[in-house]
């Protein structure tokens, strides 16, 4: 098999590439710590490449994408499978999801969680800012309330509001 003398020689020393077997092979594209980081199973039936190969995203590194994301990730390389039938595509697979890494993975929720959790713990010294927000809301309630006086019912300010008092 040309193509997988190709690979090998393509990824000698890429750790984001692992053969799974010699017709199965993953790439993972992004970094090992980025929440956005995926990985894509390619696997060749006998006929390939005048078949489509088999692409998957089982893999156990996928646990945390929705399947949503992944559905549109796969429909999205099918469609480069189908413009690149009859060739050897696996290495064309691969870069088209590391260019498109951002796109493929743009509605991916990154993990929020530890954040949100430190917040809840720091819980307790929170009186005093709740009577500063009560406060503020009572002056603005006094602003809308001057407001209100000097506009007739229409909201419209009557003429001359603004006027300056010349005479003094």
């Amino acid at each position: 098999q040309m193509e997988l003398e190709a690979l090998r020689s393509i990824y000698e020393g890429d750790l984001c590439f692992r053969e799974l077997s010699p017709v199965s092979f993953q790439y993972r594209i992004g970094e090992s710590g980025d929440p956005k980081a995926f990985l894509i199973e390619v696997s060749w039936p006998e006929t390939y490449p005048q078949t489509a190969p088999i692409i998957s995203m089982d893999a156990f590194f996928n646990n945390t994408i929705s399947s949503a994301i992944k559905q549109s990730i796969l429909e999205k390389l099918m469609v480069e499978v189908e413009a690149n039938l009859g060739t050897a595509m696996t290495y064309t697979l691969f870069e088209y999801a590391k260019d498109n890494k951002e796109m493929f993975m743009e509605n991916q929720p990154v993990n929020t969680v530890t954040s949100v959790s430190n917040s809840i713990a720091i819980g307790t010294p929170d009186v005093p800012t709740s009577k500063k927000k009560e406060k503020k809301e009572q002056l603005s309630k006094t602003q809308k309330r001057k407001l209100a006086d000097k506009t007739d019912n229409k909201g419209e300010l009557p003429r001359g509001w603004n006027w300056v008092d010349v005479i003094k």
